[in-house]
């Protein structure tokens, strides 16, 4: 099933503003909150896209991506690869990444399940930051997918606790606020009633624990600023300026927290002979004069190597010749590109005296005189025109 346009999930036009986006989810998200429609499965879906629209539409730089590339700027969506989106988040994660949108006590007040989700209990550690890296690719990687191993510098668990801040297990002891709940019941006189509030704990901030000793390697973070060497695996068919997304690889969370995404931007390579064109490389080929009137064969480059092509007697400056498939794949399809090879013939601008006599004696041949072809204005179509004449001949 074709996921829906991220805009008409939250009822915004393509052009809304923050507050906009931000004031829309929070509808969206109020009318089918699970805590509003228990067991319903259709609204806990529809919840949880509402969730991911909202994350691609509130970031400057993942929204730019999905209007320039649409769905395929995630990489097909899910939390467990190149999605970016909180498609496969838990109730746990949605609310521990975009509550605040809600306030602190909102959901507290309406559904009594403070910002955990509904369900109560403890609260992990403080989100991980984002990690956005630039990737280089050249033709043959983009054109065949690769995987790519590289070494980022950033937040790492600690390895003396565990990521859990503490200095040893006896140093974690239950909160006394909460007495471990990580949230804080209210009971309110209204007019209308009693009314009960679910808040966090400021005593513990929502963990539940607090800590006597705090571990000497991270000073009771939970992690350390360090090094990790990633493996990247990328699909085929990227495109320059494209974002990927994976999620969980990014800086980890203080004192356990879920860790951040690593974004990816694509950076694609320019090729020493090739162009490229959406799906279709382009070579310039240079023929001389003679190989032109004559015909010839000749080598071209590839994406991923050479091919040798026919060039007929007679053959024009500015006719293309196409390779079939031999272009780049398009991201998550099957479509493939081609390669459009445009013929230059080369004139010499250094003749010999026996050279330039040649060509005067050639020059009054009948064979040598431009043809009807050439008055009826054929030199004078756009390459785009050439292309046109390639693929329909």
């Amino acid at each position: 099933m074709a996921k829906r346009d991220y805009y008409e999930i939250l009822g915004v036009a393509k052009g809304s503003t923050a507050d906009e986006i931000k004031k829309a989810y929070r509808k969206v998200a109020m009318q089918f909150h699970p805590d509003r429609n228990p067991g319903d499965k259709e609204s806990e879906e529809k919840f949880k896209e509402a969730a991911e629209a909202y994350d691609i539409l509130s970031n400057p730089d993942k929204r730019a991506q999905y209007d320039r590339f649409g769905h395929a700027a995630q990489g097909g969506g899910g939390r467990g690869g190149y999605g970016g989106g909180p498609g496969g988040m838990n109730m746990e994660d949605i609310f521990s990444n975009f509550g605040d949108v809600f306030g602190d006590d909102m959901f507290g007040s309406f559904f009594g399940g403070g910002r955990q989700g509904g369900g109560g209990g403890q609260r992990r550690g403080t989100r991980g930051a984002n990690l956005r890296i630039k990737l280089k690719m050249d033709y043959g990687e983009i054109a065949n997918g690769a995987n790519k191993k590289i070494k980022v510098k950033k937040h790492v668990t600690c390895d003396s606790c565990g990521g859990n801040g503490a200095k040893d297990k006896s140093s974690i002891q239950t909160c006394s606020g909460c007495g471990g709940t990580g949230q804080v019941r209210r009971v309110t006189n209204t007019f209308l009633g009693q009314m009960q509030t679910v808040t966090t704990c400021p005593t513990c901030n929502g963990e539940g624990t607090s800590i006597t000793q705090k571990c000497g390697s991270c000073k009771g973070e939970g992690r350390v600023y360090g090094e990790e060497t990633l493996s990247l695996d990328i699909p085929a068919g990227v495109q320059d300026g494209m974002q990927l997304s994976m999620s969980g690889r990014g800086n980890a969370g203080e004192r356990g927290g879920p860790p951040g995404d690593l974004l990816i931007l694509v950076e694609e390579e320019k090729h020493e002979h090739l162009i490229r064109r959406d799906l279709d490389v382009i070579y310039p080929l240079h023929i001389s004069f003679p190989d032109a009137v004559l015909g010839t064969q000749v080598e071209v480059p590839t994406i991923d190597g050479k091919a040798k092509i026919k060039i007929p007697a007679g053959t024009q400056s500015g006719k293309i010749f196409r390779l079939k498939g031999k272009g780049f794949p398009a991201f998550q399809s099957y479509e493939k590109g081609d390669e459009l090879v445009e013929v230059n013939v080369w004139s010499p601008t250094n003749l010999t005296h026996e050279e330039k006599e040649m060509l005067e004696r050639l020059k009054n041949s009948p064979n040598f005189k431009p043809g009807p072809e050439a008055r009826e204005g054929r030199d004078d179509k756009s390459f785009f025109d050439k292309i046109k004449d390639a693929f329909t001949s």
